[in-house]
């Protein structure tokens, strides 16, 4: 599936992949969550799945901005940055996310997931400062609490998440669905991130709080996520 493009955007810089380990805890499917150095790199202060940028030793004889090329830096990063050891084939596909217009660093982001392998986490001190394994719900609370920095592709995917009661639910609703492609668009105030899907991604709304059918209940396509305040709203009715 191709991603939807925004004809305004500006040119992508690269590609990347992200890998969303998963594993039965106690307490239900648990998510390895990741936290980036306050002082540099990408996401910095950002909870993050282990991932990072596609480069050429990955791409072999295909593009680097091909899904292969993208499997190959999913198992590559997950075993640098976590020392967990993925094969190619232990991925499954489920999202591309395409970065709105804006963002300091365009790359088209791949998103895996794959059952976390035995064996103990060995984080590489210069991509993270912590990691802990957590339920999706209880990422999202942190973060409505305010205690946990995300960003949008790892909010919502989380939320997607968030029903799993084991790790084989949640992988296996992840590889029964169609590759979903996200093309975002802010709004001025960068508070609320609308998708191709939302019946105000290709129109001119300068503040979408203005828009009377704006609630939770309104008809139309909505697909958004509201950033104003926390906890984070998601709309997607589409």
């Amino acid at each position: 599936m191709d991603a939807a493009v925004d004809p305004g955007a500006e040119p992508l810089v690269g590609s990347a992949a992200t890998v969303v380990l998963i594993r039965d805890g106690a307490r239900g499917a648990e998510v390895l969550l990741g936290e980036r150095p306050h002082d540099r790199g990408s996401f910095a202060g950002a909870w993050v799945f282990p991932g990072g940028a596609v480069d050429e030793a990955d791409a072999g004889s295909d593009p680097v901005g091909s899904r292969e090329a993208a499997r190959r830096a999913a198992v590559r990063e997950t075993y640098e940055e976590v020392g967990l050891r993925l094969g190619v084939d232990d991925l499954i596909e489920f999202a591309l996310w395409n970065p709105p217009k804006g963002v300091p660093k365009r790359m088209r982001t791949w998103f895996f997931a794959a059952r976390a392998p035995l064996g103990d986490i060995h984080l590489a001190v210069d991509e993270f400062v912590e990691a802990e394994w957590l339920t999706p719900v209880e990422a999202l609370e942190r973060h409505a609490e305010g205690a946990m920095t995300l960003f949008p592709p790892t909010w919502v995917t989380l939320h997607e998440l968030r029903w799993a009661g084991t790790a084989d639910d949640a992988l296996a609703a992840l590889d029964a669905q169609e590759l979903r492609a996200y093309t975002g668009r802010f709004d001025d105030d960068r508070t609320t991130l609308f998708w191709q899907e939302d019946e105000h991604f290709h129109t001119d709304v300068r503040d979408h709080r203005a828009v009377p059918d704006d609630g939770p209940d309104a008809e139309g396509a909505r697909h958004r996520l509201m950033m104003d305040r926390l906890p984070w709203v998601y709309l997607h009715q589409f």
